[in-house]
C-alpha cells in the first residue's frame, strides 16, 4: 500500500542513522523545548551567507547548514556528494538525485514521533497551533482502521496511465458558450486548483446554489467522475449570469473577459474560506485564486530631469501583449533571422515571438510632453519614461494575446503568427533583473541552477473565425507530452506540433518549481 521508497535513502541508512535523525528532526526541526527553540536559534545559520532564513536545509550527512533559495545546499551536496537533506521548517528530506522531496516509511515515522514529542513537551495537543519554532498543529491524514478494512475488501485500483483519461471530458454548447467552455477546460487542468476542489477544502458561508465555487468543486468532481458522457454546465451558466449581468446572454462573448470575470466572483466567493480569512489586509486576499493566478506588477517612473523614480506595485491576474499588426507601434526585438533560438522559440523567417512580445511589454517608454507628470523631487511638472517588470510572478501566467482591436475608427482582428515556447523563462522579465538590461535589450544568465522562474505551458485557448463570428477551443496537457484539442462536446488527440502551431489566444503557464513563503 505504501508509496516505493527513493533507492538514494539506502546509503544513509547505515549504523544509527535513526538515533541521528531523531536528533536532528529534535533538536533542529521541531525543538520542543526552549532550550532547543534557543539551541536552534543560533545554530540554524547557513554555513556560507550566514542568513536565518532561505529555507535553510541541513545535511544528513555532515554538520552542514545551507540556504536551499540560494543554492548554498545544492553546492554543499554536489562537492561532497552528501545526496540528502532535511528542511529545517518543515521536516521534508530532500534527495539531490531525484531533485525532489521524498517519502520513506521509516524516516516518516521518526518526523511523526519527533513531532508529537514536540507537541507533548509544550502541552499543545489541546491547540490548534503549536507555538513558534514548532510548526503548525496538524497531523497528515491517515487511514482509519475501518478504512483500512475497506481498502483490503475492495483490492481494486483505479491506475493512473500515460493513456488514461479521467479528467477529459466534453462541455456542450449551450448556445454561443464556447467562450465558456474553453476557459472551463483550462481552468479544470490547472493543477493546484484541480487539487484544491478535489480536496474538499472548500467552506460556503452563501444561499444555496448560489455559490459559484459550489459549483466549480461539483464541476471538477463531474470531470473527475470517470464518466466519458458531455456534461452540460447549465448550473455554471447561470451562475455567471447572475454575478457577472454583462455576460448574459446568448450572444458571443470574449473568452479573456469570462476569465477575468470568472476568476473574481471565484475570488469573492472563496471570502469565507480559511486562507481568505487569514489576511489581517483588507486589500490582500490568500485565497486559492490569488495564490495560483496573482502576481505583483512593477511600474517604474522616472524623471527626465533628476532622474528619480516613482515606484507602484499592482496586483494582476493575467498579462495582455501587443501584437504586430496593431495600430500601436510593435518593436521589433527579434535576434534576427538567422535561425537561433531564444526561451525555446524558433527565430526562422523572422516570426514574432512571445518573449518579444513581453520585452516590448517591459521596455522603458518615455510618456512624452503632453503627459508629463509631477515630480516629487523637482516639484514641478517634468518628462517622464515608464518601464514595467514582474515585481512577483504568479504559479499560472495567463499571457492574453491582443487579437481583438477596438477604437473609434477599427474593428478587427489580428491574425499575426506568435510562436510561443513549452518551456518559458521569465527571468529577464523581473524586477530584479533591470540591471541587467541595456537599451531594453537582456543579457541571458549563465546560471542554469536558478530554476524559479521557469515555466511550463499546460493549455492553450484559440479563436477561429472574424470578429463578428467565431468559435473558440482548447488545447490542455493532460500528461507531460499527452495533448488533447477541446472543442465543446468533441475531444480529440493532438500533437505538440498542433498545439505550437495553433494561433494562440490565452496562454497559460504553470511554473516548473513552487515555493513555500
Amino acid at each position: 500500500m505504501s508509496p516505493a521508497a527513493c533507492s538514494h535513502v539506502n546509503g544513509f541508512k547505515v549504523d544509527n542513522w535513526k538515533q541521528n535523525l531523531r536528533v536532528i528532526y529534535r533538536c533542529f526541526v521541531w525543538s520542543g523545548s526552549a532550550e532547543t527553540r534557543k539551541r536552534k536559534a543560533k545554530s540554524c545559520v547557513c554555513h556560507v551567507c550566514g542568513a536565518h532564513l532561505s529555507r535553510l536545509h541541513s545535511c544528513l550527512y555532515c554538520v552542514f547548514f545551507g540556504c536551499f533559495a540560494k543554492k548554498h545546499i545544492h553546492e554543499h551536496a554536489k562537492s561532497k556528494r552528501h545526496n540528502l537533506a532535511i528542511d529545517l521548517l518543515y521536516g521534508g528530506i530532500y534527495c539531490f538525485v531525484c531533485q525532489d522531496y521524498i517519502y520513506d516509511k521509516d524516516m516518516e515515522q521518526i518526523a511523526k514521533e519527533e513531532q508529537r514529542k514536540a507537541w507533548k513537551l509544550q502541552g499543545t495537543c489541546s491547540h490548534l497551533f503549536a507555538p513558534a519554532g514548532i510548526g503548525e498543529r496538524y497531523s497528515t491524514w491517515e487511514p482509519t482502521k475501518r478504512e483500512l478494512e475497506l481498502l483490503q475488501h475492495n483490492p481494486k485500483r483505479r491506475r493512473i496511465t500515460t493513456n488514461c483519461t479521467i479528467g477529459l471530458r466534453g462541455l456542450i454548447n449551450l448556445g454561443n458558450t464556447c467562450f465558456m467552455n474553453c476557459i472551463v477546460q483550462a481552468l479544470t487542468h490547472t493543477p493546484l486548483l484541480r487539487d484544491f476542489f478535489l480536496s474538499d477544502r472548500h467552506k460556503c458561508e452563501m444561499k444555496p446554489n448560489s455559490c459559484l465555487v459550489c459549483e466549480m468543486s461539483q464541476l471538477f468532481q463531474e470531470f473527475y467522475s470517470g464518466h466519458r458522457s458531455p456534461h452540460i454546465p447549465f448550473r455554471l451558466l447561470h451562475l455567471v449570469w447572475t454575478h457577472a449581468r454583462h455576460l448574459a446572454g446568448y450572444e458571443q462573448q470574449d473568452a479573456h473577459e469570462f476569465l477575468i470575470a470568472a476568476l473574481d466572483v471565484l475570488h469573492r466567493h472563496c471570502k469565507g474560506d480559511d486562507n481568505g480569512k487569514k489576511a489581517n489586509n483588507p486589500n490582500h486576499c490568500n485565497c486559492i485564486i490569488d495564490q495560483i493566478f496573482t502576481g505583483g506588477l512593477q511600474s517604474d517612473v522616472t524623471c527626465q530631469v533628476c532622474h528619480g523614480v516613482s515606484t507602484t506595485i499592482d496586483p494582476f491576474w493575467d498579462i495582455s501583449l501587443d501584437l504586430p499588426g496593431s495600430s500601436t507601434p510593435f518593436w521589433p526585438l527579434s535576434p534576427g533571422s538567422d535561425g537561433s533560438v531564444v526561451n525555446g522559440e524558433s527565430q526562422m523567417s523572422g516570426a514574432t515571438t512571445l518573449t518579444d512580445c513581453l520585452r516590448r511589454f517591459t521596455r522603458p517608454e518615455h510618456l512624452g510632453s503632453s503627459a508629463k507628470i509631477k515630480c516629487s523631487g523637482c516639484h514641478s511638472y517634468q518628462e517622464s519614461t515608464k518601464q514595467l517588470t514582474m515585481k512577483k510572478l504568479p504559479i499560472v501566467a495567463c499571457f492574453h494575446l491582443k487579437r481583438f482591436e477596438h477604437s473609434a475608427k477599427l474593428r478587427r482582428k489580428i491574425t499575426t503568427y506568435v510562436s510561443f515556447p513549452l518551456e518559458l523563462d521569465m527571468t529577464p522579465f523581473m524586477a530584479s533583473s533591470k540591471e541587467s538590461r541595456m537599451n531594453g535589450q537582456y543579457q541571458q544568465s549563465m546560471d542554469t541552477l536558478n530554476n524559479d522562474n521557469k515555466y511550463s505551458l499546460f493549455a492553450v485557448v484559440n479563436h477561429q473565425g472574424t470578429l463578428e463570428s467565431g468559435h473558440y477551443t482548447t488545447f490542455i496537457r493532460q500528461h507531460k507530452d499527452q495533448w488533447f484539442k477541446c472543442d465543446d462536446a468533441i475531444i480529440t488527440k493532438a500533437s505538440i506540433k498542433d498545439v505550437l502551431d495553433s494561433e494562440g489566444y490565452l496562454l497559460f503557464y504553470h511554473k516548473q518549481f513552487l515555493e513555500y513563503e
